[in-house]
Formats: C-alpha cells, structure tokens, sequence
C-alpha cells in the first residue's frame, strides 16, 4: 500500500515537472528562457518518473537501466542546451528587451573559437 503510494507520489510529481516544462516552451519569451525551462523542469520530471520505475519493480536490471538513464540525462542535457543557447547567442537570435548581458560578455561569446575578443 505505502508503496504504491510512493509511486504515484513520484510519477505525478514527475508529470507536474513534465508539464511544467512543456508549458515553459510554449509561454517564455525567447530561446534562452525556454531552453532553460525545458532543460531544468524536464530533466528532473524524467528522473522522478524514472524513479517511479525503479521502486515499482524493483529488480536489479530495471533499477540499473534507470540509474543509467538518468545519469544519461543529467550528463547530456545540460550541456545540449548550453550549446544550443551559445549557438543561437552567436548567430544573433533575437532576445527579449529585457535580457542584459555584462559588458564585454557580447562581444567574447560572439568572436570565434581561437580568436580574441577585440579590447
């Protein structure tokens, strides 16, 4: 009984996160903040639900496979969206009004790999 309860905790929890990303996609206003959104909120509602699955059926496999995709998780969609932020930060994709960057920050993000910022 207590495990079962336990499970749906993390299964609706997971699926708040989920949603709470997908949501983040539809209404942030420009790519950065979106892509944080779906980065943050739908990592961690993945890893709830996986988690979900590990204590459902509780078998080393599963749990191995969870394990290891959640690490999988955490490893790779970071970085996806760190690079995808910079990609689209040096190729000039529009920001909203609001969004300020330091100075000199601009320019070091948009020179090329090898290359020195002008002084």
């Amino acid at each position: 009984m207590m495990h079962d309860i336990i499970v749906a905790i993390l299964v609706l929890s997971g699926g708040i996160f989920c949603f709470a990303a997908g949501m983040g996609v539809l209404r942030l206003p420009d790519l950065l903040t979106r892509m944080h959104a779906s980065t943050k909120a739908g990592t961690l509602g993945s890893g709830l639900i996986l988690v979900a699955v590990a204590v459902q059926f509780a078998e080393g496999t599963v749990i191995a496979r969870a394990v290891a995709a959640i690490l999988f998780l955490l490893m790779t969609a970071p970085v996806a969206a760190h690079l995808i932020g910079r990609a689209a930060f040096r190729t000039g994709v529009p920001m909203v009004d609001r969004t300020v960057c330091e100075d000199g920050v601009a320019d070091a993000l948009r020179a090329r790999p090898g290359e020195r910022a002008p002084d």
